[in-house]
């Protein structure tokens, strides 16, 4: 497995992202000990960014992160969010928005005892609070850091010009977004302005969650409490015409010898040095497909290919979720 930085911060090219192994996902929390394994077989395979937030659940998958790591803390890089959990006020919850001081601290006391550590490799804020000035973000995470608690510092799915005041007060080791051949909106501002800053950068959901795999042909395949259900983009004539940017994914993997997931993580990859996606997956068989990623050279022809391929029609988000993400 090759290693990149995020800032000063060594990982893997290629890490795991936890999320659907407990919550919004089709089969979420349905087979915990399948779950496990597939944390441990990453880290067997060289994967060493393992990402969760104490909102996954709520808390649940921070917990099921440290049974999967028990023995094995100090071989890998544990990332984990604040902000969309609420400790503090009382109208708290899930999904609240808080990165007041005193909600930072509750929660990070939280999650370093449900993730059994003394530490926390790299701590994001989940969403940017609209009522907390990220410079108040950074401050108290900064004195987290002296204290330390927490060793880097990262933002998901904020905005340039966010990413520059959080990044004045202390460095901002990575963003995390949003990115994928289905989704490129990083790409005209965001990410330019980590390459100047010298941030890393985390894309989640580089498999469209899970539409660039090929293997979700209808909207009949999602339960009840798959959130994918309220997306557009997975809804009736967005969901067939999406099909055909799935279908040519396809084909392009076909040509190369690879699965449509790989070459959907080999075309992240060329997109820069510092670039660390994180599939997420409760299978073993899945991260040995993802991770096997990290060796499928595209040709520069095929890496053309797909930057030419238009992007997913629909919105990715739900209107709510939406108003929450800046870029």
């Amino acid at each position: 497995m090759k290693h990149t930085t995020l800032g000063d911060l060594e990982v893997s090219r290629i890490s795991l992202g936890t999320m659907g192994m407990s919550s919004f996902y089709t089969g979420a929390g349905s087979d915990d000990a399948e779950s496990v394994r597939t944390i441990q077989r990453a880290v067997d395979l060289g994967v060493t960014l393992i990402d969760t937030a104490e909102v996954y659940g709520p808390y649940v998958n921070e917990e099921l992160v440290a049974r999967a790591l028990t023995g094995r803390r100090d071989e890998v890089v544990l990332a984990t969010k604040f902000g969309m959990v609420s400790h503090t006020t009382a109208d708290g919850g899930t999904g609240v928005l808080d990165s007041s001081p005193a909600n930072i601290r509750a929660a990070v006391e939280g999650s370093l005892k449900r993730l059994g550590t003394d530490h926390i490799d790299l701590y994001y804020q989940h969403r940017i609070d609209p009522n907390t000035p990220v410079e108040d973000v950074a401050g108290t995470v900064t004195e987290l850091v002296q204290e330390g608690k927490v060793r880097y510092f990262g933002l998901s799915e904020a905005g340039p010009e966010t990413i520059r005041r959080a990044h004045a007060v202390h460095p901002v080791a990575a963003v995390q977004s949003s990115y994928s051949l289905w989704n490129r909106e990083v790409e005209e501002r965001v990410l330019p302005a980590l390459r100047e800053l010298g941030i890393g950068f985390v894309p989640y959901s580089p498999l469209g969650h899970g539409f660039l795999t090929g293997t979700l042909r209808s909207p009949e395949q999602f339960d009840e409490g798959d959130w994918r259900r309220t997306s557009p983009r997975f809804q009736g004539e967005n969901f067939q015409r999406n099909l055909a940017l799935a279908d040519e994914v396809r084909a392009l993997a076909d040509e190369a010898g690879a699965t449509p997931a790989q070459v959907a993580l080999a075309w992240l990859l060329a997109k820069g040095e510092h670039i660390v996606p994180i599939p997420g997956t409760k299978r073993v068989t899945r991260v040995e497909e993802n991770t096997s990623a990290d060796a499928l050279e595209l040709t520069v022809e095929q890496l053309a290919k797909l930057d030419s391929l238009p992007p997913a029609v629909g919105s990715d988000e739900n209107e709510e979720a939406r108003q929450r993400i800046e870029r």
